[in-house]
């Protein structure tokens, strides 16, 4: 049975008795994230029966309520929390402390509990770079990249790829004010990599072939978006990467299986950084839990 969507109202008598975890959004019906670490917990729990107490629920917070909410749930001695649209931005200064490599990132994902406040992370960056090794064979290490977008997804996308030494940055967006405003941001963190935006209307001609090409915008949640580029227009990617995984196959991803293109989805995304949030809460290794909380997504999925 699906988990129930819990509000702040529901704190006033909460009486869960073991360790709790949850996931906090505005919407929050469409989260994987409930039965996937639920599935992961329940795998744990006959080995160490520290985790047989352990639940992960969901709660629908509006923006205006997260501060209290925060405190309500440190109060409650919550362990940890996911944050996802529109929380990770808005908790990044309201948080004790924040992971060093978070900081570039402006957002935060995952929170752990600690007497003096919320400890912040972000695990997206992780989950997008174990998810290209394990559905496309690609490291973002050396590699050419083309991120498709200027939110806070691709600035996430393109503060991974920095921080992984990629061999270049390339940024696409059809608003060149947001364009300009990320370009501001990630390139002082380059490091002499070779950081380069522009419209995608309008391809450069030193754009170099066999690119990872990462979706980090909203284009492909509806049935009728056109992709966010037209992948003929450049020369020939190595791979397709769509953050989306919802719906699994998106325009943009037709299109890259149309042109013979290794391409994937964003659920093995979703599993992975799930699972690095699950290491920061209770030190069980990443690489333990994901194959489990990917078989809980995809079946909670479909």
């Amino acid at each position: 049975m699906p988990a129930p969507i819990l509000t702040l109202a529901d704190l006033a008598s909460w009486s869960h008795a073991g360790p709790s975890l949850a996931v906090l959004g505005h919407p929050i019906s469409h989260s994987l994230s409930p039965p996937m670490h639920n599935a992961a917990l329940a795998a744990l729990a006959p080995a160490d029966a520290r985790f047989r107490d352990w639940e992960y629920f969901r709660f629908d917070v509006p923006p205006d309520d997260l501060p209290r909410a925060l405190e309500v749930l440190h109060a409650k001695k919550f362990c940890g929390l996911n944050l996802t649209v529109p929380h990770k931005v808005i908790a990044f200064d309201r948080v004790a402390r924040v992971d060093p490599a978070a900081r570039p990132v402006g957002a935060v994902n995952t929170l752990r509990w600690a007497a003096d406040g919320w400890e912040g992370f972000n695990t997206d960056g992780y989950g997008l770079a174990a998810a290209l090794r394990a559905t496309l064979g690609r490291d973002l290490a050396h590699a050419d990249v083309l991120v498709l977008g200027a939110g806070g997804a691709a600035r996430g996308a393109a503060v991974e790829c920095l921080q992984r030494r990629c061999r270049s940055l390339w940024i696409a967006n059809r608003t060149r004010e947001n364009l300009d405003a990320l370009l501001a941001v990630v390139t002082p963190l380059a490091g002499g990599i070779p950081v380069r935006g522009f419209p995608p209307t309008a391809i450069p001609r030193d754009l170099p072939a066999g690119a990872v090409v990462i979706n980090a915008t909203s284009a492909g949640l509806r049935p009728d978006d056109a992709p966010p580029i037209d992948l003929a227009t450049l020369p020939r990617p190595a791979a397709v990467f769509d953050m989306i995984y919802n719906p699994p196959l998106t325009a943009l991803l037709g299109a890259a299986a149309a042109l013979g293109l290794p391409h994937a989805n964003g659920l093995a995304m979703l599993a992975h950084q799930g699972a690095k949030s699950l290491e920061i809460w209770t030190g069980v290794a990443a690489a333990s839990t994901v194959a489990v909380m990917s078989r809980a997504a995809a079946a909670a999925g479909q």
